[in-house]
This record gives C-alpha cells, sequence and structure tokens, in this order.
C-alpha cells in the first residue's frame, strides 16, 4: 500500500500530535512535493515517494515526534531545490528545529572538493558530528538509507556494493551506538543481500530447512512455560524469533557449520517487571536444565542500552533451546534504543543527554580536535567508535572499547599521561598481562602505579588513537 501523507498525518495525530503540528508536517510535504515535482526515481516513480517513505520510517521506529517528520519529509529539499532554497529558508516557513534536522542531514554544497574522496569524506564528517547536535539527525539518516537499501535494485551493481559496504561501515554501527537493533538487523541483511547475493540465497535457504524441524520442540517448551505463567497469575507473550542471516554468514565465516548451530530459532517471553522476569528465569529452569556457562544476566550488567536475560537449557528431548527474558519496555527499548524513550514521556534533551555522555561527545570531540584532514577523521570514527565493541571492567567501573583493544589501549582511557610514566604493571582477570595483551569481552582490569613499568615498546601496545596519541606525548615529553 503506497504510503501517503495523509496516511502519515492520520499516524501522527492517532499518537497524539496537535492540529497545529499536524499541519507543520502537511506544509513540510507541499514544500518538499514543490521542489521535487517532475522529478523521478530511477525506478521511474516519482521522487516524492522517496521523503514520503524515509518519513513512513520514522513512524515504523515509533518516532512520533513531527519535527523529526517534517525533517524527514524535507531531507533532501536543501541539497535538490532548482532554486535558492537554504535552512533560514525552512526555519521560516516551518520552524528553526526543523531547520537544524534538516541542515544536518544535508550534504555540503558550493564547495570545491580535490577529489570524490574528499568529498564523501568531508560530508560523512558533517553527519557523524550532527550527532552530538540532535539525535534525530542520525533518526532520519537511518529512516533515508533504510529505503534507498529497499530500493537499491535499481542501482548498478557496483552502486549497489558500494552502497551496501558503506551501510556496514557507517550506519549499521551507528544504529548500533543508539540502540536501534531492529534497524540495524535490518540494514545488515539488506548490505549482505546486494554483497554475497549467492551467499545469502544460500543461507537463507538452508537456515528455514532448519528452523522448520527445530519449531515444534521450541513451541512446545513455551507452551508448557506459559502454562506455569498462567497458574501464576503472570502476565506475558512469547514471540518467537529467528536468527539473522548476516549473524549467521558471521558464524559461517568463523567456521561454524550452520547444522550444529542450535539457536537458529528460539523464543523470548515478554512480562511486565523485573521481577516476574526472575520468576519466569526459575520456571524456565525449573522445567528445563540449564546450562551455567550460557546463562548472561544484562539487567545488572546492561550491555549498553541492552537489557534481557539470556539462558540457554537442554529440553526434555536432550536438545540446546534458548530463551530471552525480558519486560515489554526493554524489548522496545532493544528495538528502537533510545528512540523508544520519546514515548515514556523523556524529553529530547535528557535523552540527548544521556547519548552524549554514555557513547560519543568526549571522545568524539577529541577526535574532531585531533584530525582536521576529513578522511583521518573518518578513518578514526570507524577504529575508535564506530568499531564492533566489548565490555570491560576497571575499579573505576566499565567502558566500552573497540574490539582487538589492548590492555594498555584500556589503561589509556582511565589514566593521563603522567600516571602512565608511573605504570607499574596491569592485570587482567586476577592475572598479570604484557600490556600488548589483547582484551576479551567481560574481563576485568586493575592498573598498579607504584613505579615505572618495565623497559617495553608501548607503542607496540596501542591501537586506538587515544593511546597512540598518549604514545606520542610521552616521546616527545622525554626528547625535549
Amino acid at each position: 500500500m503506497a504510503v501517503t501523507i495523509e496516511s502519515i498525518i492520520h499516524e501522527l495525530k492517532k499518537h497524539g500530535v496537535s492540529q497545529e503540528k499536524a499541519k507543520e508536517v502537511y506544509n513540510a510535504y507541499i514544500i518538499a512535493d514543490r521542489i521535487h515535482a517532475g522529478v523521478t526515481r530511477q525506478s521511474g516513480e516519482p521522487y516524492i515517494t522517496h521523503p514520503l517513505n524515509v518519513a513512513n520510517n520514522v513512524l515504523k521506529m515509533e518516532v512520533y515526534d513531527p519535527d523529526t517528520v517534517s525533517g524527514a519529509l524535507l531531507h533532501d529539499t536543501i541539497e535538490d531545490a532548482f532554486f535558492d532554497y537554504r535552512r533560514q529558508d525552512v526555519a521560516a516557513s516551518i520552524n528553526p528545529t526543523v531547520a537544524e534536522l534538516v541542515d544536518g542531514v544535508t550534504k555540503m554544497k558550493g564547495m570545491e572538493f580535490s577529489n570524490k574522496e574528499e568529498k564523501e569524506a568531508a560530508n560523512t564528517r558533517k553527519i557523524i558530528n550532527g550527532l552530538s547536535k540532535d539525535i534525530r539527525i542520525i533518526i532520519i539518516k537511518l529512516a533515508d538509507r533504510l529505503h534507498n537499501m529497499s530500493t537499491i535494485e535499481w542501482k548498478s551493481p557496483q552502486k549497489q556494493k558500494e552502497n551496501a559496504a558503506e551501510t556496514l561501515e557507517i550506519f549499521v554501527p551507528v544504529a548500533i551506538k543508539i540502540g536501534a537493533y531492529q534497524v540495524k538487523n535490518e540494514l545488515e541483511e539488506l548490505s549482505l543481500k546486494y554483497l554475497y547475493p549467492e551467499v545469502y540465497k544460500e543461507i537463507s535457504e538452508r537456515r528455514e530447512l532448519i528452523i522448520e524441524k527445530q519449531r515444534p520442540e521450541l513451541e512446545m517448551m513455551a507452551e508448557r512455560i506459559q502454562e506455569e505463567l498462567k497458574e501464576k497469575g503472570i502476565t506475558n507473550d512469547i514471540v518467537f524469533r529467528n536468527r539473522s542471516i548476516y549473524t549467521l554468514f558471521n558464524d559461517i565465516k568463523s567456521g561454524y557449520k550452520i547444522d550444529n548451530i542450535f539457536d537458529l530459532s528460539y523464543f523470548k517471553v515478554l512480562l511486565e517487571t523485573e521481577d516476574d522476569c526472575y520468576i519466569t528465569l526459575g520456571v524456565v529452569h525449573r522445567q528445563n536444565t540449564p546450562v551455567n556457562e550460557r546463562f548472561k544476566d544484562y539487567f545488572s550488567a546492561p550491555r549498553g542500552f541492552y537489557q534481557s536475560l539470556h539462558t540457554t537449557v537442554l529440553d526434555p528431548n536432550g536438545n540446546f533451546k534458548k530463551v530471552k527474558i525480558r519486560t515489554y519496555d526493554m524489548d522496545k527499548r532493544d528495538a528502537f534504543g533510545l528512540i523508544a524513550d520519546l514515548n515514556k514521556g523523556r524529553s529530547m534533551e535528557d535523552i540527548q543527554k544521556e547519548f552524549r555522555e554514555k557513547w560519543f561527545d568526549m571522545k568524539l570531540q577529541k577526535i574532531d580536535d585531533t584530525f582536521k584532514d576529513n578522511r583521518e577523521f573518518v578513518k578514526t570514527v570507524k577504529s575508535d567508535l564506530l568499531s564492533e565493541e566489548i565490555y570491560v571492567y576497571g575499579t573505576k567501573g566499565g567502558i566500552t572499547i573497540p574490539k582487538g583493544s589492548t590492555a594498555f589501549d584500556f589503561v589509556c582511557e582511565f589514566l593521563s599521561t603522567e600516571e602512565l610514566n608511573n605504570l607499574t604493571s596491569i592485570i587482567v582477570n586476577g592475572k598479570e598481562v604484557e600490556p600488548d595483551q589483547e582484551l576479551k569481552n567481560n574481563d576485568r582490569v586493575e592498573v598498579l602505579c607504584q613505579g615505572k613499568i618495565k623497559e617495553v615498546d608501548l607503542s607496540k601496545s596501542a591501537t586506538t588513537e587515544k593511546a597512540k596519541s598518549m604514545i606520542k606525548k610521552i616521546n616527545n615529553k622525554n626528547t625535549e
């Protein structure tokens, strides 16, 4: 069914948006329709179908903020207008907030670049820096990328692969940063489909055959759990899920055989309260033998914005089964991350503050100050902020750091250059290690600064830009 401005307005009003704000959204559509009039997409559709679908994707993320929807409708207008249409025009015709959002997602105009790569890096830098200003900028960019990737079949094979690779390098990690895992999963699947179409098809078909065999046992287990919860008067819903083709692709690359992956299909138990979740965990473990080393409590130790209980059990037939247990609110946050908090009455300012403090602001500011070259900036952001991460605990608390980081990289997150001069030893999980020891997820690190570390070349232990920068400062100071 085609997306129309009427369907968008209807959805906004259904979620409490006032007539006045709905009128602003409609005016944004009128402006976009005028600017894109007569322009078609490669599919042959009128161009206005794109901003309409981007706005609809915003609503699918359960973002009912009218300014974000207006920004989605206008996201290409400054860039594509055949007449002089600028941020101040958006502010005058809609409002200043929408103008900021549209400017944040607009590529740079009227600037000369030495080559295509430099231009792309400059535009990527502008978008990334916009994250610290307003999280709604990335909501619009993700919604835009989702629609572009879902209609990418009209592009050349080379362009399909380029867009898919860029999506995995930039937009998937950003979706992870704000906790929007549903968006992340959709982008990964679409990217894999165009990067490795034959592999995608092969894994998809094999997955379905295995799930068809696994599902009856899983359904019987879920039914027994639900019966006991009903007896206890605990409201719940059970939702069946399948592992994504993209995660299976990565597992297979790591040496796993798809036939040996037990959790191709699993189920989630959704409940009202945390107490209900722990009671449910007891029910699951009482009915089925738990595999202790596979139990994860992400309530007490959240993984970023993610909270859930994960357990693997042996069913009565001796087969491994995976169960996730969480509240309804946690499930919303798992799908949409910080965005989900908008619907719980939390202010945009508060959400933005948490995002800055928890993930981006300090590190991003330092990278922005350090690297004036746009390509170096993007390269560093990819390696230090957007790479796959692990969670490591220290005496001052836990932090996320890029996967592949060393013990010395972790130390540099906490110590000053002066303190590094007194570094004596680094202890990981109770055992003293070399500075170049690669850390694993959930490692616990203790740092002793009681003298001087034994003579080693610390530069070989530094993989993050912060660690490399601190080594450089120390070396410069020592040569003064």
